[in-house]
């Protein structure tokens, strides 16, 4: 019972399978939402349930599966608002000659940008763009309906986080800021996954690090604790201007952006939160 107590406190884990079976699992491997919840038939119903009385993987009617064992897609099959925070560390601000802003820059990215894990990523004609850049990024999936969130009650509406990489037509950009919308909108321009991480406690966000890693290179690093504006403030100040649902996503900024070309692998890495990598194509 003393190791099973144990795994009752451990994280839990929202995704999908390559079939796109939503599954609930935790460090002992997944197991088909359904076969714990029957009325839980998507990541999304079950985001609602998070943190709290999201359903335990041990009580379910099928046999774990290893991660090991399954091919992940894009936890969330029907994403909400993407939203995609700019220049959000100092650090990265100054590499690109930017001051940082007074409030969160934030922009949106199209449901049909979003990818799952392996990607590919795929570059542009270049004939439109002849530099990307890929970004790792720590998101934040809100669980439940909410507006005018105070900061002190964040928690109550995060489902979890996941990693992704956020991609920019940097050449389009730099054209215009204007362009902002373009360069950050095209097909496979976010990957996310491998899942959504709920945690089983109060999890101290400042303590995590996240890595863009390109070619088995770390290109750039910070911890969570050097941003701007954290995730908690950039889901309260969001919910100040619009109804955040469950399935949105705000990706929080990146520590700092490289080049991509066909050929390169591209990582994000986010302490605790877990890894994705993503094949660069044209």
């Amino acid at each position: 019972m003393g190791s099973g107590s144990a795994l009752r406190r451990m994280d839990r884990y929202l995704a999908r399978d390559a079939e796109g079976r939503a599954l609930v699992g935790d460090a002992d491997g997944y197991v088909p939402l359904a076969t714990v919840d029957p009325s839980l038939t998507t990541v999304r119903d079950a985001l609602r349930r998070a943190p709290g009385e999201l359903a335990d993987p041990a009580d379910a009617s099928a046999s774990r599966v290893p991660e090991s064992h399954l091919t992940f897609a894009n936890p969330l099959a029907d994403p909400g608002k993407l939203l995609g925070i700019g220049l959000n560390y100092a650090d990265h601000a100054a590499d690109l000659d930017e001051d940082s802003p007074d409030e969160p820059a934030s922009f949106f990215k199209p449901t049909t940008a979003a990818t799952g894990p392996g990607g590919p990523v795929r570059l542009p004609p270049e004939s439109e763009s002849e530099r990307v850049t890929a970004e790792a990024e720590l998101a934040v999936v809100i669980g439940r309906t909410c507006r005018d969130v105070d900061p002190d009650d964040v928690d109550d509406v995060i489902a979890g986080y996941v990693p992704v990489i956020d991609m920019t037509a940097e050449d389009v950009l730099q054209r215009n800021p204007r362009f902002l919308t373009r360069a950050k909108s095209y097909d496979t321009f976010l990957v996310v996954g491998p899942r959504v991480v709920v945690p089983a406690d109060d999890i101290d966000l400042d303590d995590l690090s996240v890595r863009t890693v390109v070619n088995d290179e770390t290109v750039a690093e910070n911890s969570v604790a050097n941003m701007h504006f954290s995730p908690h403030d950039l889901v309260a100040f969001h919910s100040r201007v619009m109804t955040l649902e469950p399935g949105d996503l705000i990706s929080t900024g990146t520590p700092g952006a490289h080049p991509i070309d066909p050929g390169d692998v591209v990582r994000a890495e986010v302490d605790r939160i877990g890894t994705v990598t993503a094949d660069v194509v044209r």
